[in-house]
């Protein structure tokens, strides 16, 4: 072969390669310009005073224009928003892994709470064994007999407390009204006391108990806020909207009460010769590493900061359900018959409610399921962060992308439910649809890597907790208040409450087998 012909063939590969590498770079530029659709936003904000007061709201009125994958510019960081079952299940099934990060916002950075979070911390490790103690702890080693003791212990407080409030009420000249709200916070709080640090914490005059109620509450709405600072680094440091200053002082007050309890347990520990393993406190502070390769011990600070997570994931959530569940059949008087009904067939009218009955009350069931749907306690999840570039139904998202999946949308889509907006047990009855992540349709605890660390528990206590409530006592609103008028607007932070705690009179209607 001449030189000729050398030159020639290496003139054709060099441009048949060229022509390889230009079209696979207009392939690249057509992928990351089909970026999901979503509204214009304004320079340097983007969409961040789009989102109001109400962000899964308004996201949600935003899906018939723009589709169920939503994308928008939030500041300086890039955000998609998914509401649809859908794309829900493109999104777990496939790609769960490519966006099972999470960044931990600004307002978290208060008290350093990021440097020990399980629900906002980084994927990695220290995020894995930190995940593996509190799901050990809270759910797997503690002997079921044990477990299912210290659940009714806390529900039956709960009854107790509820009879000691109407009581003081009448006796003051009142209806009997009862704060719903405060008294399941109280029980879910002592619950997870009880779980987390073997005793009980709080009773119902307890002054800490309303502190702590008034300081979890403040944190959950800072927390839940949309703020500029996290999208616009450059106002990081001047906190313009205030959220970080006043997440400092409320998660200090929430901080400097599970510290106490924290400092007693350490006290105890170094008194004591030998102690047994007992509970996740004794987990966390014993906890000596896992090899050369894996994380140190765990610091107390650490420690104080996990303890108190577990606090607000277990408490609000699962007194946030129960507290919209009663609200939903208080304004359905005929769903609250059937649901009692069943209750009283299957227990008889002398005895208590017990977990084992729970598996025969499928309207029990359904209502827990309807409530899920209506009133997901975290409407949009945590939000996922991408941890590289991926290309998702067909959309091109960007490494650092984050991600929210609108669970309340999804709950209310019509190309789904039939009449979603109505409150409809019925619909569950006969239907496999769960909330456990594998149905997308219906997915209050997430799905993946990241699903809901205590699902298992709060499935528990949510079915036994209403179930008690409603065997317990019958219900009534009280003088000029109708079923109609139940206000059922939501307070908006990370969780989403009743604005208007709910109360109600009591009328004790099952003899006290305690």
């Amino acid at each position: 072969m001449d030189i000729t012909s050398i030159l020639l063939l290496c003139l054709i590969l060099f441009s048949v390669s060229a022509l390889i590498q230009l079209s696979r770079g207009k392939q690249s530029r057509k992928l990351k310009n089909l970026q999901p659709p979503g509204p214009p936003g304004w320079p340097i904000l983007g969409n961040f005073f789009d989102l109001g007061a109400a962000p899964h709201q308004t996201l949600h009125k935003l899906k018939p224009k723009y589709g169920p994958v939503l994308g928008l510019k939030l500041g300086s960081v890039n955000t998609v928003v998914i509401q649809s079952a859908m794309a829900a299940s493109e999104f777990f099934k496939k790609h769960d892994h490519d966006f099972c990060d999470r960044k931990c916002p600004t307002v978290l950075t208060a008290h350093n709470y990021y440097q020990g979070t399980i629900a906002f911390g980084r994927y990695g490790k220290h995020w894995r064994m930190r995940r593996r103690i509190c799901s050990t702890e809270l759910l797997m080693n503690r002997q079921t007999n044990e477990a299912a003791r210290l659940r009714r212990k806390c529900i039956d407080d709960m009854i107790r407390y509820i009879e000691e409030d109407a009581a003081a009420a009448q006796e003051r000249g009142e209806e009997g009204k009862v704060n719903l709200a405060r008294l399941l916070f109280l029980m879910s709080f002592n619950l997870v006391g009880n779980l987390v640090l073997s005793r009980d914490l709080l009773n119902s005059g307890s002054k800490d108990g309303k502190e702590f109620f008034d300081a979890m509450n403040d944190v959950m709405v800072w927390a839940g806020k949309p703020n500029l600072a996290d999208f616009l680094p450059v106002s990081k440091w001047l906190d313009p909207q205030g959220i970080k200053r006043n997440m400092v002082r409320d998660m200090g007050r929430a901080l400097e009460i599970v510290s106490n309890f924290v400092k007693e347990r350490v006290d105890e520990l170094k008194l004591a010769e030998e102690q047994e393993t007992k509970d996740l406190l004794d987990a966390l502070l014993e906890h000596t590493g896992e090899g050369k390769q894996g994380p140190d011990s765990i610091s107390n600070q650490i420690v104080i900061i996990i303890i108190l997570e577990m606090f607000f994931a277990g408490s609000e959530t699962t007194s946030s359900t129960i507290e919209w569940a009663m609200a939903e059949l208080l304004r359905k008087p005929d769903s609250m018959k059937k649901v009692k009904e069943e209750i009283n067939r299957v227990t008889g009218p002398q005895r208590k409610v017990e977990e084992s009955d729970i598996d025969n009350l499928p309207y029990l069931q359904a209502v827990i399921k309807e409530t899920l749907r209506l009133h997901p306690v975290v409407p949009l999840l945590l939000p996922r962060n991408a941890m590289q570039d991926t290309d998702y139904m067909g959309y091109f998202i960007p490494k650092e992308t984050q991600i929210f999946v609108n669970v309340w949308a999804i709950g209310r889509d019509p190309e789904t439910w039939e009449q979603p907006l109505a409150f409809k047990p019925e619909r569950f009855l006969g239907s496999k649809i769960d909330y456990k992540g594998q149905n997308f349709e219906l997915l209050p605890f997430g799905s993946g890597r990241r699903i809901c660390l205590g699902i298992s528990l709060a499935h528990k206590v949510v079915h036994l907790g209403l179930a008690t409530l409603l065997h317990s006592f019958d219900w009534e609103l009280g003088n000029n208040i109708c079923p109609e008028t139940i206000d059922m607007n939501e307070r908006v932070g990370i969780t989403t409450r009743k604005l208007i705690p709910l109360e109600a009179i009591p009328k004790k209607r099952v003899m006290d087998a305690r």
